[in-house]
């Protein structure tokens, strides 16, 4: 069994795609974890996972330079067999770590060049630009590591390319997380919107939608607004009224929400970094049994509509939206079909079960690389 240390400057120490799935999964069968983090929580032990703190320091250019810098100090002290690297800014940690012989994984969350094309802050010229220069700096990095973890297929076969050791473990949901099923008697006319909230990922849109309803349906927001001011202009649109905004909520709370949803909505823009994602989101709505409203790109309308557990439609258009909330509303008997057809999709391939064995095999192949190259060492 391998001594893994996790390592973030970014995510706080319960991630789901970090803790509760990839350390609790390596922990639960026989690895020594550790996660390195910086949210200033301090250190604990928990789900037999030590955790490393060093520490919070406010604003992006701090946590980019200085936190880095603590993160792989801490790194360093563990000794441990593997570095497992969860942010893009610990790439240049990940290769100080290579210069001093050990093993490095990093994990692909997003598309990062892909990611920039559509930051709308930073001009068409100055995104085409930093897009090219973090690809360049991503390929020769990482082919460098032992190895890729990749969030989709979409970021896998991009880094198969770089790296012949990638693989992808998707971040699908844990079933033990919606053991419980909804009560649909019982349910209000809701529709819940789960996750970070911004433009870019259609608050306008929504808000828009729900001055358009035909049915009495409310909108329920579980997220944090990526920018006061956005909050601030939504909340002057006629359909702010039908808005219920709960801010972030832990992982209980956000499977209340679900339960009682009608149908969950995920309508983000058709950016480079969205396209070919699979935003858990998604998946979480289907095994809470709820039909999905999400956006036709090609990818999740095979998905939605292969399984048929809900409607795609067009993310820009608030009309669109509203008639498949009051679709759903106004059909109960349907939208239970379509919530039971993603249940299922998700128990029989969607899940974090099936994902968490391709985790684990992924380090048993680089624990047996490893044992090969230290019993068979090069000759100079």
């Amino acid at each position: 069994m391998a001594k893994i240390a996790h390592l973030t400057s970014a995510h706080p120490r319960h991630d789901t795609r970090i803790f509760i799935k990839q350390c609790r999964s390596l922990a639960e069968h026989g690895h020594e974890v550790s996660l390195v983090v910086a949210d200033g929580a301090g250190a604990a032990r928990e789900h037999g996972i030590r955790i490393v703190d060093v520490g919070r320091l406010p604003g992006r250019v701090k946590r980019m330079l200085r936190t880095t810098a603590q993160v792989l100090a801490a790194a360093r002290a563990l000794e441990a067999d593997v570095y497992h690297l969860h942010d893009p800014e610990l790439i240049p940690a990940g290769l100080r770590l290579k210069r001093l012989g050990r093993n490095v994984v990093f994990d692909a969350h997003e598309d990062v060049p892909a990611q920039l094309l559509g930051k709308p802050y930073l001009g068409d010229m100055s995104a085409r630009m930093l897009s090219r220069s973090f690809g360049a700096y991503e390929r020769f990095a990482c082919r460098r590591f032992d190895g890729i973890i990749a969030a989709t297929p979409f970021i896998r076969d991009k880094f198969l390319r770089i790296n012949p050791a990638t693989v992808d473990v998707n971040n699908f949901p844990l079933l033990r997380e919606f053991d419980t099923p909804a009560s649909w008697p019982a349910k209000p006319a809701e529709v819940c919107y789960v996750g970070n909230i911004s433009a870019i990922r259609g608050i306008r849109e929504l808000v828009r939608a729900c001055a358009l309803l035909r049915s009495p349906a409310r909108l329920v927001l579980a997220g944090a607004f990526s920018e006061p001011a956005l909050e601030t202009e939504v909340a002057t649109y006629p359909g702010w009224p039908r808005v219920d905004a709960r801010g972030h909520l832990d992982r209980t709370g956000v499977q209340q929400v679900m339960q009682r949803a009608m149908a969950g909505l995920v309508t983000l823009h058709p950016v480079p970094n969205y396209l070919d994602a699979l935003p858990v989101k998604m998946f979480e709505y289907m095994a809470a049994g709820i039909p999905v409203i999400a956006s036709s790109f090609p990818l999740w309308r095979e998905i939605v509509e292969g399984s048929g557990c809900g409607i795609c439609v067009a993310p820009g258009d608030p009309l669109a939206i509203a008639a498949a909330i009051d679709h759903f509303v106004l059909h109960p008997d349907l939208a239970r079909r379509m919530g039971e057809n993603g249940r299922r999709a998700v128990v029989e391939k969607y899940n974090w079960q099936a994902e968490s064995r391709k985790l684990l095999d992924f380090y048993a192949r680089l624990s047996a690389v490893d044992a090969t190259a230290i019993r068979s060492p090069v000759k100079a």
